[in-house]
């Protein structure tokens, strides 16, 4: 049994990657076809550093709505996913 130290790589690096597309997409909310590029690029960036989630998905179409770019969404998704990936389901016995 492997145990995940509680500040592993993936723990600092989906944060930042996370925060510096929000920051950026403020700046590119008049630019649709941009911020667009930038969401599905965020999202390709945590696919790979974070694998195979599900709550990904909804975080790239909370992006894909205008005017979604001034919320911090891609941080929340993030958050979320690291959070509840260390709440583990009980074993029935």
């Amino acid at each position: 049994m492997r145990l995940q130290a509680p500040f592993s790589r993936n723990n600092w690096t989906c944060p930042g990657v996370a925060a510096v597309s929000d920051v950026l997409a403020i700046w590119t909310v008049p630019l649709p076809p941009v911020q667009l590029a930038l969401d599905v690029a965020t999202a390709i960036v945590l696919f790979v550093i974070l694998g195979r989630r599900w709550a990904l998905l909804p975080g790239l179409i909370a992006e894909a709505i205008p005017g979604m770019g001034i919320f911090p969404v891609w941080v929340l998704v993030v958050l979320s996913i690291l959070i509840y990936d260390g709440i583990k389901k009980p074993h029935k016995t």
